[in-house]
């Protein structure tokens, strides 16, 4: 099976993309997780996790290509390890989950372009590719601005509020009053 290969650019960040014969698109794991922090081991690891089996189901494993060589070099010479989309934005979202702040900033960014399109096309508006990405590049660095700024203390508070609420509850379906452990009542 082999790939064609193009460089898209999501904002700021340029990335290899592959075209399969039935036309599919891939990415590797390992720019997958590079354009978001990480190394390609961490990629690796959320393959195998049990939840991105239950979501995607089983056959959304990588997949191992070759690609078309570029002019003047060798046949053979290119293999990739490619992710279909899906799983893609599924490990970004997952990463973005456990709190990886360029990967929030990335997937708010690409969350907003893709209604931004269709409205456009509803209100034909006409952009070129290179107005949409200077558009995304711009809206990439402001989040990562805001998210910084803010940091993610607002989710934390979040999650420590909702663990505790958790908490409070497995302690009352246990007949345990949480606050009696003190001696003070609520």
């Amino acid at each position: 099976m082999k790939a064609t290969r193009a460089t898209v650019e999501l904002g700021s960040i340029s990335i290899e993309g592959f075209m399969l014969p039935d036309g599919s698109y891939r990415m590797s794991q390992t720019q997958a997780a590079e354009c978001v922090g990480l190394s390609e081991r961490n990629a690796r690891d959320f393959l195998r996790s049990k939840g991105l089996k239950a979501l995607l189901g089983e056959g959304d494993t990588p997949a191992i290509f070759e690609i078309e060589p570029d002019a003047g070099q060798a046949r053979g010479a290119s293999r990739a390890r490619g992710l279909p989309l899906e799983v893609v934005s599924a490990y970004w979202l997952w990463q973005a989950f456990r709190g990886n702040q360029s990967t929030l900033a990335l997937c708010m960014a690409l969350m907003t372009e893709s209604p931004e399109r269709q409205f456009d096309a509803a209100f034909e508006v006409e952009r070129t590719e290179g107005d949409r990405n200077q558009r995304l590049a711009q809206r990439l660095q402001q989040l990562e601005r805001i998210i910084k700024s803010v940091g993610l203390g607002m989710a934390l508070d979040d999650d420590i509020r909702r663990e505790n609420a958790y908490l409070m509850r497995v302690l009352r379906e246990n007949g345990i009053d949480p606050y009696g452990l003190l001696g003070e009542s609520p």
